[in-house]
């Protein structure tokens, strides 16, 4: 005969209260505990657990920004599992410090996204690099990449190369906004000198001037565009749907972006890490620097680069940060959660909605204008 199962450990309310006091982070369903004090920065709702662990009643606000919590996230929430709350399980721990899950309305969109994930039967094998693995998952790479995860992923083999695909969120000001300073201090001052005109290549006759006046232009339409090719290359590079027979162009799709949806809590790799950026932003220097004289192109290049700063402290922000409710970063977070885990093939936008406007790609719950 098989032994029986260890039983649960139980905890009583005023043991509860103690982890809590000591900076833990527990929920209840029902009369079982979970665990979630290391989870709690990467849930939507992060901020309204965090209330949980202060004391406050939560009870009724644990969702965050609108997501709901299905059978599946149910069953995932298993894995936190430490044991049961001794007394009512339907009382409260003194003020109500242990927030009650609340059954939700079930959100079909979220049924396949949250799973329990067996490592050891997975797809590919989690104590080797992924790049190399995934490629060889032919038509289930695209279920599987939008299956997340809550657990950091490993490229490459080599701690060198590997160490190149990550980076620290702050690695991103301290590296580029020293340039952003330079060059629009150095291209204001040649603009400043009266001598650059646009058009000269064409034609001479009429040539624009471009003083020093045009320079808060030239720098608001560079952020303007980068917000463009923003959401053009997340749109239609990043969530390109590789063929399923492409090895290749599936790694490729991986390292671009698929490993982001597949571990979106990897706060390592949430930003662009400055190596491969380099890369990426001498080209677009290179094609403005082509197209445009060089204090011009230099000017809305400067602008472009503070773009994508704030772009990518943006998208950090919206997956560890805790907006306040009703604000705009709050509706971006909202925004983005489901893009990641109901709807990834619309609502692209990260820092704005603008561009998901204009293209109608907003997610099927969020009406056009016209339509409001």
């Amino acid at each position: 005969m098989a032994p029986a199962p260890p039983p649960a450990a139980s905890f009583s309310p005023a043991e509860v209260q103690r982890r809590l006091a000591a900076g833990d982070c527990w929920v209840r369903c029902g009369a079982r505990l979970y665990d979630l004090t290391g989870f709690v920065r990467h849930h939507p709702g992060g901020e309204q657990l965090l209330r949980a662990r202060a004391g406050q009643d939560v009870s009724a606000d644990l969702d965050g920004p609108p997501h709901r919590h299905s059978a599946n996230a149910r069953r995932w929430l298993e894995q936190y599992y430490v044991g049961d709350l001794l007394g009512d399980p339907q009382g409260s721990v003194e003020n109500g410090a242990v927030a009650s899950v609340n059954t939700q309305e079930t959100d079909p969109a979220m049924e396949p996204k949250l799973k329990v994930v067996d490592w050891d039967k997975d797809l590919v094998d989690w104590r080797k690099p992924l790049l190399w693995q995934v490629g060889h998952l032919g038509e289930k790479y695209d279920e599987w990449v939008h299956q997340p995860v809550t657990r950091p992923i490993r490229l490459f083999q080599s701690d060198f190369i590997e160490s190149l695909t990550k980076t620290v969120w702050y690695s991103v000001p301290i590296i580029w906004m020293p340039l952003i300073l330079y060059l629009s201090w150095s291209y204001y001052r040649t603009l400043a000198q009266g001598n650059i005109r646009l058009f000269t290549s064409f034609t001479t006759e009429h040539s624009v001037a471009m003083p020093e006046s045009v320079f808060p232009g030239l720098f608001v339409l560079g952020i303007f565009l980068w917000s463009l090719v923003e959401y053009l290359l997340h749109r239609f590079l990043f969530h390109m749907k590789p063929p399923s027979n492409s090895y290749y162009l599936i790694t490729l799709h991986f390292v671009l972006h698929g490993q982001h949806h597949k571990a979106p809590f990897d706060e390592s790799r949430l930003v662009f890490p400055p190596v491969p950026a380099s890369l990426v932003i001498a080209t677009f220097y290179v094609v403005l620097q082509l197209l445009l004289p060089e204090a011009v192109g230099g000017t809305v290049f400067a602008g472009g680069l503070l773009g994508y700063v704030l772009y990518d402290m943006t998208h950090y922000y919206l997956h560890f940060g805790s907006p306040r409710k009703g604000s705009y970063l709050y509706n971006m977070k909202a925004h983005h959660v489901k893009h990641h885990f109901a709807h990834q093939k619309s609502g692209f936008g990260i820092s704005t909605k603008l561009w998901d406007y204009f293209f109608h790609t907003l997610m099927p719950e969020e009406p056009h204008p016209k339509m409001q």
